[in-house]
């Protein structure tokens, strides 16, 4: 009886929010001694905005009301009132750094909410970096550039480079200067009292160069003997044949069922071409050399030793030079129709303008004004090589190495290697396995195309 006592009291209990006080209707005056069983109140929910709905049970966000994206006409609260309720009836109000990290992440980030009880009431939280997770930077499409430089700087990059021209033009020395470092043949262990044994074989020297934590593969590439000889007929043969074969190498791996990851680099990207100081006229074996492989590498024309003329007659004889490429149909790097966009053009028709180079190397030293400078001593002075006023040895350098060395490659690829590529599996009626095209013995109508 007592427990049915209890739950009909329970039932009748009713508790009133606005005036707060219990009321018994079944109760007569006189048993006002009655005292009811002890009850807790239940605790006091805040009223709901009334553009905010019931939260969803499988969502810790409150839904969005009639005027968050519903087309109501309620505007939508500011981020700091909307309640969102985190496993109590207590309120909390989340800042708008907060909101705009919190969705996607869960509120809080794991409790990194930092409450300070006011009233019943958290207020607006912040992001800690001891139990939460912190951004680590900034983050944007940008960032590809520091990805690329990181990995290139693991990996390295190769340049090959190919000198051509009589004996005693100095194109040893020339590179040397460029790079300032011993990589021409004399590196590999002549003498620098030995004279140089002329041989018909191309010989090429590689040198792995570093600075400021990019390392390069430079190949030296010399032709010792063009164009000494009494008879300089198909001379530039050898030559045009070694060019082929590093592309034919390259065209190897590249059509090879199993491919290497990084496929070794020896096509030639740049080829200086040293004219004879003659302040005439080309001659024709630089013509027919030129002519013929223009098509097959980027040819760069540079005047040897132009401290053998005055500037005057250096400037008669460039614009011979270039009268001369023009009427022979040669094109010599940048080519006009390489030329992506009116920046590249207003910047390659400037080098255009400046070719062929009017160069001196050397790789001896000498005080001038108190600076140690590379130049040549004369009885009338010394040849400062880096000095723009006594030569285009700087111009070379610059426009070599500084701002064109990378699009020399890409111009190698994409255009003079897709070249031979095209005309190599023409001839062979399509891409077919390198170890069908190596092997004689099977007849082409038995080759298997991948």
């Amino acid at each position: 009886m007592a427990l049915l006592a209890y739950f009909l009291v329970m039932y009748q209990l009713q508790y009133s929010v606005n005036e707060k006080k219990y009321f018994y209707p079944f109760y007569s005056a006189d048993m006002s001694d009655v005292v009811p069983p002890e009850v807790r109140p239940k605790p006091a929910v805040p009223a709901k905005p009334p553009n905010v709905g019931a939260p969803s049970p499988s969502s810790p966000f409150p839904p969005q009301g009639p005027g968050i994206g519903g087309g109501g006409g309620v505007s939508a609260p500011p981020p700091s009132a909307i309640p969102v309720p985190i496993g109590s009836h207590v309120p909390v109000h989340i800042s708008s750094h907060s909101v705009g990290h919190g969705v996607g992440h869960g509120v809080g980030h794991g409790g990194s909410h930092s409450a300070a009880h006011n009233g019943g009431h958290a207020h607006s939280g912040s992001l800690s970096s001891g139990g939460g997770s912190t951004l680590l930077g900034y983050i944007g499409i940008d960032t590809i550039i520091e990805q690329m430089r990181k990995k290139t700087m693991k990996t390295g990059f190769d340049f090959n480079i190919m000198v051509v021209g009589h004996s005693g033009l100095g194109k040893s020395t020339l590179v040397n200067t460029l790079f300032k470092s011993q990589v021409s043949r004399r590196s590999a262990g002549w003498a620098r009292d030995e004279k140089i044994p002329k041989t018909i074989e191309i010989k090429a020297v590689s040198h792995v160069l570093e600075e400021g934590g990019v390392k390069m593969k430079l190949t030296v590439v010399d032709t010792p003997g063009f164009g000494d000889q009494i008879n300089n007929d198909n001379c530039w043969e050898p030559i045009s044949k070694y060019i082929n074969e590093q592309y034919e190498k390259f065209l190897k791996e590249e059509v090879n069922i199993t491919r290497k990851k990084r496929i070794p680099d020896t096509r030639v990207h740049c080829c200086l071409y040293f004219i004879s100081p003659t302040g005439h006229s080309l001659r024709q074996l630089d013509v027919e050399f030129m002519k013929r492989l223009s098509h097959s590498v980027n040819i760069i024309p540079v005047i040897a030793k132009s401290d053998t003329m005055t500037i005057e007659e250096r400037q008669e004889f460039k614009q011979r030079v270039r009268k001369e490429l023009e009427m022979g149909g040669i094109e010599f790097y940048p080519q006009k129709e390489f030329d992506e966009d009116m920046e590249d053009k207003s910047d390659n028709d400037k080098i255009r303008e400046a070719m062929p180079f009017a160069v001196v190397g050397s790789d001896k030293e000498y005080q001038v004004n108190g600076k140690r400078v590379l130049g040549r001593k004369t009885a009338w002075g010394i040849v400062e090589v880096e000095n723009p006023n006594h030569c285009e040895f700087a111009l070379l350098r610059d426009f070599l190495i500084r701002s064109h060395l990378q699009d020399l490659k890409e111009v190698t690829h994409n255009i003079h290697y897709e070249t031979y590529r095209a005309k190599r599996l023409n001839e062979n009626g399509g891409l077919h396995s390198y170890e069908y095209l190596n092997d004689r013995t099977v007849p082409p109508r038995d080759l298997v195309p991948l």
